[in-house]
């Protein structure tokens, strides 16, 4: 009686774990690093040189692009990042 009632405590004392850290936030270095990564690995965006600030969740994208599509794709790329709360686009269009 006491090995089940002890089985069945821890058992909801992992799931509270889980739970609790599926609550906790990505940290703004982590997600610089994620929307960084995602951006510069893109063969139509080419982002390497994009500019990525991450302020509480919060991605602005800076920088210019040659296409509407490239700008439209980097900030999808940016908000499917877990984490990413919002993503400001200021991504302009590089003059012909």
């Amino acid at each position: 009686m006491i090995s089940k009632l002890f089985a069945a405590l821890l058992a909801l004392c992992l799931l509270a774990s889980l739970v609790l850290a599926a609550d906790k936030s990505v940290s703004d270095d982590t997600l610089y690093d994620q929307v960084r990564i995602k951006l510069a690995g893109d063969a139509e965006v080419k982002g390497g040189a994009l500019k990525v600030d991450v302020k509480q969740g919060v991605v602005t994208l800076e920088g210019a692009v040659e296409t509407q599509r490239q700008k439209d794709k980097a900030a999808r790329l940016a908000k499917k990042v877990k984490g990413v709360k919002q993503v400001v686009n200021n991504l302009v269009l590089k003059e012909k």
